[in-house]
């Protein structure tokens, strides 16, 4: 200013200059005068500042939720879950999984100690039950999962015995008194089991038909077996479907449809061209429906049946193409249809990975679940369908080429995220038991289970190595805003939902095998790993607030308590 209070420079020229900095150096100008603070709020200014310190595209516009530039670049720096504020170090083994209660007051975790612990969530972390499961014979836990009142515990996990054992079990806990109430089979044991109503949860079992063919049914289980009536049904059979060339259903998950039609955030920004993968349409073309990634997954299955009659084929090669052909041709006709939902009930989807080609899951199977079906009264064990219903129809297919490790569902339910390790382009799978090799990087990949496409682009940045077959889950989770993942480089990973980009990498000494947001809380993170700890995550804006110094009485609220006494 002169001495006649006149500006010296022009806003213009403020405003050029200001683009030179970066966002600390024009937050603290704007401290110089009023005239600069002013600039340094300036809408365009901020918006620059935006795109280039968080490197967006240009064609993302902004979150539709977002006041102004500034508040958002503040959001994507100040409300991440990035500052460590807790290590838990109870566990004497791998932290494999973890999980919240609706209400965020509680989370469980598993281990390779072969106990669940649950844990109160207060601002200081403290446990409040842990349970041995090495009496019911189990190797190691591997999952849990609250029902929708926080009453109940689901807790998964596997068998001792061989290495190649596939067996596990689900054990249902209670919260009010950490009751075991009731246990349940589950073949394989990487089904998990999930919750479909408040007390009834689904598990699987496995039944070999050939070498490389079998059929996996999912149970409807009652959480509490213990009925006094035997006509009381405690399980029903849910679906039955037919796996082919070595492959099964694990990781079932529920999606309740009802939540679609309010997402919490919409992703069709910057879309690419998405897949469609509807296998449930009765008219012809279905095939041309079902776009190129059917197609290709179908062209790789007929080479080596094509090779059957050429002698040159592998002896054992020939065998496995015949035994799919074969098992193929006894499932036409004996297969049930897909239900359809009369308008306007509420139904739900059973979400689960799959695979055609090979024992790796390749393929994401999609089953709609009927509110008759929600309930174990009913016939059993498949009593009301026809003698040739043999199997069930799956209603969609998602394939992703490349190996699935993990999966995860946003908030509303809407959108399906899914870890994949890639194949090779243009890689034909010539023997089921011969994958082809899967990328060290990992593709974060974002499905609308509404209108059954894929959106928005691959998330990336994090990465895996270990080779098929001996891959394994890697746990992910979504919140509003964020989405976050575990990886096999010793870290974790948060990007934000609406600008696909990174914006934190959480440093454990180990694989990170899990990572949960507080569902009420998303500037909380919770994450676990191979260095048998999990840490505890907030954002900046909330460790300040817990770290600020409490405010001491003025001596006119001093005074007037004194006079009081």
């Amino acid at each position: 200013m002169d001495e006649g209070g006149t500006p010296l420079l022009p806003d213009s020229l403020i405003y050029q200059i200001f683009l030179s900095l970066g966002p600390a150096d024009v937050l603290a100008a704007g401290l110089v005068c009023r005239q600069w603070q002013a600039v340094s709020r300036d809408e365009f200014l901020w918006r620059e500042q935006f795109y280039r310190y968080y490197q967006v595209a240009r064609d993302v516009p902004r979150h539709p939720a977002a006041t102004s530039w500034y508040d958002e670049f503040r959001r994507l720096y100040d409300t991440v879950p990035c500052v460590e504020v807790q290590t838990l170090q109870e566990h004497t083994d791998q932290v494999l999984h973890l999980s919240f209660s609706h209400s965020g007051c509680q989370f469980a975790s598993c281990s390779k100690d072969c106990t669940v612990k649950i844990w109160n969530n207060d601002l200081t972390i403290s446990l409040l039950h842990s349970a041995d499961m090495r009496p019911y014979n189990w190797s190691y836990t591997q999952f849990s999962q609250f029902n929708q009142d926080d009453s109940l515990l689901l807790a998964s996990g596997v068998f001792l015995g061989p290495h190649n054992s596939s067996s596990g079990e689900i054990a249902v806990i209670s919260l009010d008194n950490f009751a075991l109430l009731s246990r349940v089979r589950n073949k394989p044991y990487d089904v998990f089991g999930c919750w479909l109503t408040e007390t009834s949860l689904i598990s699987g079992n496995l039944h070999r038909i050939g070498d490389i063919t079998s059929c996996s049914v999912l149970w409807l289980n009652n959480a509490f077996q213990d009925v006094e009536s035997e006509n009381v049904n405690v399980v029903k059979r849910l679906f039955k479907i037919q796996n082919l060339n070595a492959s099964t259903i694990r990781t079932v998950m529920v999606a309740d449809c009802g939540r679609f039609d309010s997402p919490d955030l919409l992703l069709d920004a910057g879309a690419p061209p998405g897949r469609i993968f509807d296998l449930g349409s009765d008219g012809e073309g279905d095939e041309e429906a079902a776009g190129p990634v059917l197609v290709r997954a179908k062209e790789g299955l007929r080479r080596p049946l094509d090779g059957l009659l050429d002698t040159r084929a592998q002896p054992q090669l020939a065998e496995r193409a015949l035994e799919t052909k074969v098992a193929e041709l006894l499932a036409q006709g004996r297969t049930k249809p897909p239900e359809r939902s009369a308008a306007g009930a509420q139904s739900k989807l059973l979400i689960f990975t799959t695979g055609c080609l090979t024992y790796s899951p390749h393929q994401i199977g999609i089953k709609q679940i009927l509110p008759h079906q929600m309930t174990t009264a009913g016939p059993v064990l498949g009593e009301g369908r026809g003698s040739d219903a043999f199997f069930d129809a799956l209603d969609h297919v998602i394939d992703v080429h490349g190996h699935i490790i993990g999966m995860g569902l946003s908030p509303d339910n809407r959108y399906l995220y899914v870890n994949s390790r890639a194949w090779p382009s243009g890689s034909v799978v010539a023997d089921p038991m011969q994958p082809p090799p899967i990328a060290e990087e990992i593709d974060l990949l974002v499905f609308d289970l509404k209108t059954m496409r894929e959106v928005k682009r691959a998330l990336r940045a994090h990465r895996a190595y270990t080779p098929n077959d001996e891959c394994f889950f890697i746990f992910l989770d979504v919140s509003r805003d964020f989405v976050a993942s575990g990886a096999e480089d010793r870290h974790g990973y948060i990007w934000d939902r609406h600008y696909n980009i990174c914006l934190a990498k959480l440093r454990h000494q180990d694989v990170v095998n899990s990572v949960v947001f507080s569902p009420q809380e998303q500037e909380l993170l919770l994450t676990a790993s191979d260095d048998a700890t999990i840490k505890a995550w907030r954002s900046p804006r909330t460790v300040r607030i817990h770290q600020a110094p409490r405010p001491r009485p003025r001596p006119f609220f001093s005074w007037f308590a004194s006079q009081r006494r």
